[in-house]
């Protein structure tokens, strides 16, 4: 097959274990996850139907690589995350058979640039300057469901510079990995390689040049990630 320009390079996140990589196709995020970071950021707690915004394939990257202060905020914030890689994909999917279109699991960040996002939340206008930006979103290693199970409890963490920021567990999550799922095919016919962030506990916050940012999430994976 000939292109008229060169073909863009595939993004391709490691697995826990493996050679193989596991290619990515798109990226979905779910908002306000948690009810107590729905409430730090001045919203209801109460369970409303999920809302999404998605990043970039490319946005995914290793946390090797460090991730440069972007331009054009000076206030951006840490979002630690679990991550669902799905092998399989489909309209419609029922919450019972969600599970069966996991690959597997990592921790991710979901960096956001506040300032422009509350700038837009403001004027009524997407948030993609603000969440969908260059190296926005440094992964781990992704854990094959076949070795970890699908885990639904546990404590997920963040550390800026070693001083715990946000602290939360699993089974906080509002909506639960198999509602995710079925909840967003309904808006989205998925596929094999879409890769979802589920939300965020509490205790958002900054980050500046020369901090480290250090998180995980108890049995399924940790990274690190250098602010420059």
């Amino acid at each position: 097959m000939k292109t008229v320009i060169p073909l863009p390079l595939p993004t391709l996140l490691p697995v826990a274990g493996a050679a193989d990589l596991f290619p990515v196709r798109r990226v979905y995020c779910v908002g306000r996850n948690y009810a107590a970071h729905a409430i730090e950021m001045g919203h209801d707690p109460d369970r409303e139907p999920p809302f999404f915004f998605q990043k970039n394939p490319d946005n995914l990257i290793s946390p090797d690589a460090g991730f440069p202060y972007p331009p054009l905020s000076s206030d951006v914030h840490h979002e630690v995350e679990l991550v669902i890689a799905l092998k399989a994909g489909g309209k419609d999917i029922a919450a019972g058979d969600a599970l069966d279109c996991v690959y597997g699991y990592a921790v991710g960040i979901d960096f956001t640039r506040r300032d422009l996002q509350a700038e837009a939340k403001a004027a009524g206008k997407p948030w993609a300057a603000a969440k969908a930006f260059e190296h926005s979103a440094p992964c781990s290693a992704i854990v094959p469901a076949d070795v970890l199970g699908h885990p639904a409890e546990g404590p997920i963490w963040l550390a800026v510079n070693g001083d715990r920021k946000q602290q939360g567990d699993l089974n906080q999550m509002i909506w639960k990995v198999p509602e995710i799922i079925a909840e967003l095919s309904r808006l989205f016919t998925l596929a094999p390689g879409d890769v979802i962030m589920t939300g965020t506990p509490s205790g958002v916050g900054p980050v500046k040049r020369g901090d480290t940012v250090t998180c995980g999430i108890d049995g399924v994976a940790t990274l690190s990630i250098a602010v420059v």
